[in-house]
Protein backbone atom coordinates (compact mmCIF):
# COMPACT_ATOMS: atom_id res chain seq x y z
CA UNK A 1 0.00 0.00 0.00
CA UNK A 2 3.26 2.07 0.70
CA UNK A 3 4.29 1.72 -2.57
CA UNK A 4 0.73 2.71 -4.44
CA UNK A 5 1.06 5.98 -2.04
CA UNK A 6 4.39 6.90 -3.29
CA UNK A 7 4.03 6.45 -7.23
CA UNK A 8 0.58 8.41 -6.79
CA UNK A 9 2.65 11.35 -5.07
CA UNK A 10 5.59 11.08 -7.53
CA UNK A 11 3.15 11.18 -10.10
CA UNK A 12 1.35 14.40 -9.08
CA UNK A 13 4.68 15.73 -8.28
CA UNK A 14 6.16 15.32 -11.92
CA UNK A 15 2.54 16.89 -13.29
CA UNK A 16 2.94 19.87 -11.43
CA UNK A 17 6.59 20.31 -12.75
CA UNK A 18 5.41 19.91 -16.02
CA UNK A 19 5.13 23.04 -18.42
CA UNK A 20 3.15 23.65 -21.38
CA UNK A 21 4.66 22.39 -24.87
CA UNK A 22 7.07 24.99 -26.54
CA UNK A 23 6.22 25.48 -30.10
CA UNK A 24 8.99 25.60 -32.53
CA UNK A 25 7.52 25.78 -35.82
CA UNK A 26 5.88 28.80 -37.65
CA UNK A 27 1.96 28.09 -37.38
CA UNK A 28 1.08 30.86 -40.67
CA UNK A 29 3.36 30.15 -43.85
CA UNK A 30 1.78 33.03 -45.04
CA UNK A 31 4.66 33.24 -47.86
CA UNK A 32 3.41 29.63 -49.74
CA UNK A 33 0.61 31.51 -51.70
CA UNK A 34 2.09 34.09 -52.97
CA UNK A 35 3.36 34.35 -56.40
CA UNK A 36 6.12 36.30 -57.58
CA UNK A 37 6.24 39.17 -60.00
CA UNK A 38 7.79 38.41 -63.53
CA UNK A 39 9.93 41.25 -64.59
CA UNK A 40 9.47 43.29 -67.22
CA UNK A 41 12.17 42.83 -69.98
CA UNK A 42 12.42 46.15 -70.93
CA UNK A 43 13.13 47.29 -67.04
CA UNK A 44 16.01 44.30 -66.80
CA UNK A 45 19.60 45.87 -66.20
CA UNK A 46 21.06 42.20 -67.66
CA UNK A 47 23.20 42.30 -71.31
CA UNK A 48 20.78 43.11 -74.26
CA UNK A 49 21.77 39.63 -75.60
CA UNK A 50 20.28 38.33 -72.50
CA UNK A 51 17.12 40.20 -72.53
CA UNK A 52 16.58 39.05 -76.29
CA UNK A 53 16.66 35.46 -75.63
CA UNK A 54 14.58 35.80 -72.98
CA UNK A 55 12.26 37.49 -74.57
CA UNK A 56 11.97 34.54 -76.97
CA UNK A 57 10.60 32.27 -73.86
CA UNK A 58 7.34 31.56 -72.71
CA UNK A 59 7.47 33.10 -69.18
CA UNK A 60 4.40 31.06 -68.13
CA UNK A 61 6.35 27.81 -68.46
CA UNK A 62 7.22 28.21 -64.88
CA UNK A 63 5.55 29.66 -61.63
CA UNK A 64 7.79 31.06 -58.48
CA UNK A 65 5.99 31.37 -55.33
CA UNK A 66 6.01 30.95 -51.82
CA UNK A 67 9.71 32.80 -51.33
CA UNK A 68 11.10 32.73 -48.07
CA UNK A 69 14.23 34.48 -46.35
CA UNK A 70 14.28 35.80 -42.72
CA UNK A 71 16.88 37.80 -41.56
CA UNK A 72 18.91 35.63 -40.07
CA UNK A 73 19.14 32.82 -43.23
CA UNK A 74 22.02 32.84 -45.62
CA UNK A 75 19.79 30.81 -48.17
CA UNK A 76 16.56 31.54 -50.01
CA UNK A 77 13.83 29.19 -50.74
CA UNK A 78 10.81 29.10 -53.09
CA UNK A 79 8.97 26.79 -54.89
CA UNK A 80 9.17 26.03 -58.48
CA UNK A 81 6.28 24.53 -60.49
CA UNK A 82 6.55 22.94 -63.96
CA UNK A 83 3.52 24.81 -66.20
CA UNK A 84 4.86 23.09 -69.35
CA UNK A 85 4.19 19.55 -71.04
CA UNK A 86 7.97 18.71 -70.80
CA UNK A 87 10.31 17.61 -68.31
CA UNK A 88 12.65 20.18 -67.13
CA UNK A 89 15.88 19.67 -65.37
CA UNK A 90 17.43 23.23 -64.50
CA UNK A 91 15.99 26.62 -64.77
CA UNK A 92 17.47 29.92 -65.12
CA UNK A 93 16.45 32.94 -63.98
CA UNK A 94 17.06 36.69 -63.36
CA UNK A 95 15.86 37.63 -59.41
CA UNK A 96 15.86 40.92 -58.87
CA UNK A 97 15.25 42.19 -55.23
CA UNK A 98 13.82 46.25 -54.32
CA UNK A 99 12.73 47.43 -51.58
CA UNK A 100 9.07 48.16 -51.05
CA UNK A 101 8.99 51.65 -52.54
CA UNK A 102 10.77 49.81 -55.91
CA UNK A 103 14.01 50.56 -55.56
CA UNK A 104 17.16 48.49 -56.43
CA UNK A 105 18.52 46.47 -54.19
CA UNK A 106 20.57 43.72 -56.20
CA UNK A 107 19.87 41.76 -59.46
CA UNK A 108 21.18 38.55 -60.05
CA UNK A 109 21.15 35.32 -62.53
CA UNK A 110 20.55 32.04 -60.99
CA UNK A 111 21.02 28.02 -62.33
CA UNK A 112 18.83 25.70 -60.29
CA UNK A 113 19.57 22.39 -61.28
CA UNK A 114 16.09 20.97 -60.45
CA UNK A 115 14.12 17.87 -62.39
CA UNK A 116 10.15 18.83 -62.59
CA UNK A 117 7.67 16.34 -64.28
CA UNK A 118 4.99 18.62 -65.87
CA UNK A 119 2.65 19.50 -63.53
CA UNK A 120 5.23 18.82 -60.94
CA UNK A 121 6.39 21.75 -57.57
CA UNK A 122 9.09 21.20 -56.06
CA UNK A 123 11.01 23.48 -53.12
CA UNK A 124 14.40 24.96 -54.51
CA UNK A 125 17.03 26.35 -52.19
CA UNK A 126 19.75 28.88 -52.64
CA UNK A 127 22.37 30.73 -51.42
CA UNK A 128 21.40 34.11 -50.38
CA UNK A 129 22.93 37.78 -51.81
CA UNK A 130 22.37 38.59 -48.75
CA UNK A 131 25.52 37.64 -47.18
CA UNK A 132 25.57 40.19 -44.39
CA UNK A 133 22.02 38.95 -43.21
CA UNK A 134 20.62 43.01 -43.07
CA UNK A 135 17.49 42.19 -44.98
CA UNK A 136 13.99 39.92 -44.99
CA UNK A 137 11.51 38.22 -47.31
CA UNK A 138 8.65 41.42 -46.59
CA UNK A 139 5.70 38.90 -46.10
CA UNK A 140 7.59 36.55 -44.21
CA UNK A 141 8.00 36.94 -40.33
CA UNK A 142 9.36 40.49 -39.20
CA UNK A 143 12.75 39.80 -37.08
CA UNK A 144 13.28 40.83 -33.48
CA UNK A 145 16.91 42.30 -35.27
CA UNK A 146 16.72 45.71 -37.32
CA UNK A 147 16.59 44.47 -40.94
CA UNK A 148 15.04 45.68 -44.27
CA UNK A 149 12.08 44.43 -45.76
CA UNK A 150 12.42 43.62 -49.27
CA UNK A 151 10.42 42.11 -52.52
CA UNK A 152 11.83 39.81 -54.91
CA UNK A 153 10.89 39.29 -59.29
CA UNK A 154 11.88 36.90 -61.62
CA UNK A 155 12.22 36.53 -64.75
CA UNK A 156 13.04 32.90 -66.66
CA UNK A 157 15.98 33.04 -69.02
CA UNK A 158 16.01 29.38 -69.58
CA UNK A 159 15.66 26.27 -69.11
CA UNK A 160 16.62 22.60 -70.00
CA UNK A 161 14.63 19.52 -71.18
CA UNK A 162 16.79 16.49 -70.70
CA UNK A 163 16.47 13.71 -73.63
CA UNK A 164 16.17 9.91 -72.53
CA UNK A 165 16.13 9.32 -69.31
Amino acid sequence: MKLWLYIIVCLAILAQGASARTRTTQANLQTAAIVLDIIDASKTSVSSDSIALSDSIDQSIITLRGFNKKASDSKESFLVQNNSTHRISAIRITLRYTTLDGAMIHERNVVIPIILNPGDTQVATIKSFDSQRLFYYYAGPKPRKNATPFKVAYRLTGYDIPIGH
